[in-house]
């Protein structure tokens, strides 16, 4: 854990919970690609880019989950780095209450209010757009969160964040956060199409094809997505939707499970009602989901 692992001639990346990527700039400097899941990850990231002669110019985040955004704060603190995202995702990792604040649909409890789901605040100085080193670039991957992107380099590398899960990871959660399923499904068609020597998902091992783990995880979210119908046969409210949810594969009920699985259910929800599979009717001031 925690292994810097070389993966073009500029370019490398760290083999930790959320991998960190690193392009050499210079010959001493670099930028990362996210930056660890909590102030420990930043430290531990930190010391070996240090360990290396390397001096760390900015990070680019992918998007503003707590376990791509919680190195920022650290890191930035200690070299005075550039941080840059798309907009909307500098404005989380500015004010992070609002990634509980949304999960949960109103003020989050102090349950909530943890470093799983809420990283340190630190200071987006800039953003993609216009604030990119040369040698990197970056494209849209809608779908999991707001504006999340990936990060290509000029030696061939793609970084894909979180596009794309494990197979183990799928096979033991099934559930996967997803903001939007549509633009997740076509993000997948996306990445099918690209051409990389190296695909680095933050979630999943570094892969030259990355089309056989897209597969996987198209296949995993229709099946959800079916599931969802069917349950609609009966006419059900939402909570009652997300207990057999949670039973229907095994997982275990939390604060941080109810707002991650919950949203994603809600999700699943919008997708099913606009593609006209599913409708929902008000009865005795209930909120009832059934199948078209």
């Amino acid at each position: 854990m925690y292994e810097l692992i070389q993966a073009g001639d500029r370019t490398y990346y760290i083999d930790c919970p959320t991998k960190v990527g690193i392009y050499r700039t210079g010959e001493d400097k670099v930028w990362l690609i996210d930056s660890g899941n909590d102030k420990d990850g930043g430290r531990k990231v930190l010391k070996i880019v240090r360990e290396q002669g390397w001096s760390v110019e900015g990070i680019v985040n992918t998007h503003s989950n707590a376990d791509h955004i919680g190195g920022n704060e650290f890191i930035q603190s200690r070299t005075g780095c550039a941080i840059v995202s798309t907009p909307v995702e500098n404005a989380f990792t500015q004010m992070p209450i609002l990634e509980s604040s949304f999960l949960y649909g109103g003020y989050p409890c102090k349950a909530l209010r943890n470093k799983f789901l809420l990283a340190q605040s630190s200071n987006p100085t800039g953003t993609v757009d216009k604030d990119l080193p040369q040698g990197l670039t970056t494209f849209s991957l809608p779908g999991h969160y707001f504006g999340m992107i990936g990060v290509g380099t000029d030696d061939g590398v793609c970084f894909l964040a979180d596009c794309v899960f494990s197979e183990t990871v799928i096979a033991k959660y099934h559930l996967s956060f997803i903001y939007d399923v549509q633009a997740f499904l076509d993000t997948l068609d996306q990445i099918d199409a690209m051409e990389a020597t190296l695909f680095v998902p933050s979630h999943a091992p570094a892969v030259e094809d990355i089309r056989p783990l897209s597969q996987i995880n198209r296949a995993k979210v229709l099946e959800i997505a079916a599931f969802l119908e069917e349950l609609c046969a009966t006419p059900s409210t939402f909570e009652e939707l997300l207990q057999k949810t949670f039973a229907h594969y095994g997982l275990t009920m939390d604060f941080n499970q109810y707002v991650l699985i919950g949203s994603t259910v809600r999700s699943y929800l919008s997708y099913l009602y606009d593609q006209g599979k599913v409708t929902a009717d008000f009865v005795d001031n209930r909120m009832l989901w059934r199948r078209a």
